[in-house]
């Protein structure tokens, strides 16, 4: 696959990291192939989250192709980017494609990025999965890679105002060892349990973090932070749906 959107865009987004003064800590590198395909399961605390697991993935030499929102490629400025970087558009009204498309880009040997929890997760830990990285590795017959991004929220995430100051933020990106699902298993067993390795990894990554957790808005209510604990957020979500469902009503 050739890449000339990819390169320059690489460069820019290496100039903002130096920008803002980010601190990087990336771990587990190795678990990275160096050829072949490979699904990248990422947690999802901000909107920073790719560029930096993809900058991350950049000392092996590769390229991540991530999944993203229709949403994005529909923009006049990204969407050629993420077009021109091989990216795989993400229509929820017909998912189908997009699964296409990542299975053949796992065939041919590329490294996918998903982010399986689907959306932000405003309380900054691990929210339900969805299935689509087990069914990738299962029908790829290529491994998943746990894979934890912390610190990105810091900068800019949902429903917090953007902080674009050069604050040096430490920022870890952690790569799991790679879990194998074979064709065949349950599905829903191996999501469990992709669930428990990126929660067992975001832990050691939190731990291992410089700065403190303790009353920071970025930081989750389980490490003393002031984040929205997961029943909030899903009280706010339940909330948010029966108001919308009652303007639809009233339209």
């Amino acid at each position: 696959m050739r890449d000339f959107v990819y390169p320059p865009v690489v460069i820019f987004i290496k100039a903002v990291w130096k920008y803002l003064g980010l601190q990087f800590k990336f771990t587990g590198v190795e678990n990275i192939p160096e050829k072949g395909g490979a699904i990248l399961a990422i947690n999802h605390i901000g909107y920073l989250d790719f560029a930096l697991t993809g900058t991350a993935v950049l000392p092996r030499k590769r390229y991540v192709r991530f999944m993203a929102k229709k949403e994005i490629f529909d923009h006049k400025l990204a969407g050629p980017l993420m077009r021109g970087m091989h990216h795989i558009c993400v229509d929820r009204s017909s998912g189908s494609s997009s699964f296409v498309a990542a299975l053949r880009y796992l065939r041919n040997g590329e490294i996918v990025g998903i982010f399986p929890e689907a959306t932000i997760s405003r309380s900054f830990e691990i929210k339900e999965l969805k299935t689509g990285a087990v069914r990738l590795a299962m029908g790829s017959d290529t491994p998943i890679i746990p894979t934890i991004v912390w610190g990105s929220q810091r900068i800019i995430t949902k429903k917090v105002k953007a902080d674009w100051k050069r604050n040096k933020f430490p920022i870890t990106v952690a790569f799991g060892e790679q879990f194998i699902v074979k064709k065949g298993e349950d599905v829903d067993a191996a999501e469990a349990e992709l669930r428990r390795l990126m929660k067992e990894l975001l832990t050691k990554v939190q731990n291992e973090y410089p700065d403190s957790h303790k009353g920071q808005r970025w930081a989750p209510a389980r490490l003393g932070g002031t984040a929205p604990t997961p029943e909030q957020v899903e009280i706010e979500w339940a909330e948010h749906l029966r108001e919308k469902a009652n303007k639809e009503e009233r339209a």
